[in-house]
């Protein structure tokens, strides 16, 4: 059973910057493929980005391609999120989740989940 903590949300200005982290514990990190995810109020669930278990993959989804970049230490067992260039738009609770495989992360076919994190974005 692994269990994921999120943290590092919090309130930020648009424009500004955050670093999100999500540690793990009670498994094996390195067995996993991570993924940050984000709800809005009122909307679905949404993937962020991506990373295999090595790091040598990644996914961005398009709300944030070139604007966030996902990282894993993987003898600290843990991920990272660090968020650029913030908007608004990016107001949500962003969860962190692990899967066995890259591709069940971007299928949404998590094994794990956090239990959140809360990013605000003033303009």
């Amino acid at each position: 059973q692994v269990q994921l903590i999120e943290s590092g949300g919090g309130l930020a200005q648009a424009g500004g910057s955050l670093r999100l982290s999500c540690a793990a514990s009670g498994g094996t990190f390195m067995d996993y493929a991570m993924g940050w995810f984000r709800q809005a109020p009122g909307k679905e669930r949404d993937i962020v980005a991506a990373i295999s278990w090595s790091g040598s993959s990644t996914y961005y989804a398009n709300s944030m391609k070139g604007r966030c970049t996902i990282s894993r230490d993987n003898a600290k067992k843990t991920l990272y999120l660090q968020m650029n260039n913030l908007k608004p738009e990016d107001t949500a609770v962003y969860y962190c989740a692990a899967a066995g495989t890259y591709s069940q992360v971007l299928k949404y076919s998590l094994d794990y989940w956090g239990k959140g994190t809360l990013v605000t974005v003033s303009s």
